[in-house]
């Protein structure tokens, strides 16, 4: 069976706490809590992270990372994998407020998936027990800006090919408002963009399919702001 759990989330920390989603933010990822957090407790756990990290209240930031360092050395026990894209911008374990061992990070621009990242992912569920799968586009992305606009460059062509279907899927604009200088229209092809990742994440691969089936992962989607440096979660 497999279970929605997408819905809008940008709370503020009150409102996380009153969910119960503020937990004890634990140093490192081991293999005990690996295990023993179900895949919305990890879910609950980035966006608390999220929170943190939105009001500038890292608790990862000052670690001693030449302990976390050693201690991660032998071993890895990430409670999630994120898909995110290329740009600077996004410091995925900052947004999250993980630190060092506590989550896979692929990243390609405009947040695709191909059959690397497909591998990667399913190495990082099925094999290192990873317990969410997470697909994070961002705003005034530059490669879903460039695939509005048809642009071509080298093997960025056939990258930017891949969120053409994206850009066809969104309805309400006209022909002349389908351009990158619409950041409405933009915000929306990067979102479904993302709805579309997800999407092909469940075609394409029959294990991360059948592990969210069986309730061992989630897969879902977000968008992360890079003004407020909030995260949402898509439905």
């Amino acid at each position: 069976m497999k279970t929605n759990v997408y819905c809008s989330f940008a709370l503020p920390l009150a409102a996380l706490a009153a969910l119960g989603m503020m937990s004890t933010v634990v140093a490192m990822t081991t293999a005990v809590n690996q295990q023993s957090m179900t895949p919305s407790e990890v879910l609950h756990d980035l966006m608390a992270g999220n929170a943190r990290f939105i009001e500038g209240r890292l608790t990862k930031a000052g670690v001693d990372v030449i302990s976390e360092r050693k201690a991660t050395a032998s071993g890895q026990y990430p409670k999630a994998v994120i898909l995110s894209c290329l740009d600077s911008r996004v410091p995925v374990e900052f947004v999250f407020d993980q630190g060092i061992g506590d989550v896979f990070v692929g990243r390609v621009a405009g947040n695709i998936e191909n059959e690397d990242q497909l591998g990667s992912m399913e190495f990082a569920t099925k094999l290192a027990g990873a317990k969410l799968v997470m697909v994070l586009g961002h705003s005034g992305c530059g490669a879903v800006k460039g695939a509005c606009d048809g642009a071509e460059l080298g093997n960025l062509t056939g990258l930017l090919a891949k969120i053409k279907p994206a850009v066809d899927a969104v309805e309400g604009f006209e022909e002349g408002e389908r351009n990158s200088s619409n950041k409405a229209f933009v915000a929306k092809v990067i979102e479904a963009n993302v709805r579309q990742t997800v999407a092909d994440i469940r075609a394409r691969s029959d294990i991360l399919r059948e592990l969210e089936a069986d309730g061992t992962i989630m897969i879902v989607g977000a968008v992360y702001d890079l003004k407020s440096g909030s995260v949402s979660l898509l439905d």
